[in-house]
């Protein structure tokens, strides 16, 4: 066991946890934050993708050790005041979201693409998703609300 100490959706968090638990796991069980999803626990899916120092990573191949003064991002931290994002706006407008499974995952794959780059091309965007897999939709409605989004934001 050791303590763990990190930022989670701009909240300073310390936890006495074993190192080598996943961080999925961390943002489940001992955090109770449930919207990342578990799809196929090796990094293939992204269904567990979270932010961890702008960049999106798949949190059931990363161990809670890694995140030792970093900062966590899941699909619960991009609210603000109980109001949804704009992209998560977009994907309920766009009707991004079938099951919903995928959608955490695809939404914070697109946020870290938003962080690094507020304007970029469909094919960029076709690239930041492409870890994300989604059975239900098509990716067509999820380009689409991810480029209104880049509109929005880029009048």
């Amino acid at each position: 066991m050791k303590n763990i100490s990190f930022t989670l959706n701009n909240q300073y968090v310390s936890i006495e946890v074993d190192p080598t638990k996943r961080l999925l796991d961390v943002i489940r069980e001992d955090f109770g934050l449930t919207g990342t999803k578990e799809g196929c626990g090796i990094g293939e899916c992204g269904a567990c993708t979270v932010i961890v120092d702008k960049k999106a990573v798949c949190s059931c191949i990363m161990l809670v050790g890694q995140v030792e003064g970093k900062e966590v991002i899941t699909i619960e931290g991009i609210e603000k005041d109980g109001e949804l994002s704009p992209l998560q706006k977009n994907f309920i407008k766009y009707g991004a979201i079938q099951c919903g499974f995928c959608t955490p995952g695809m939404i914070m794959s697109a946020t870290a693409l938003l962080m690094e780059n507020p304007n970029p091309t469909e094919e960029e965007i076709r690239i930041a998703i492409s870890g994300n897999l989604c059975r239900c939709t098509g990716y067509v409605q999820i380009i689409e609300a991810i480029q209104a989004t880049v509109d929005e934001m880029n009048p």
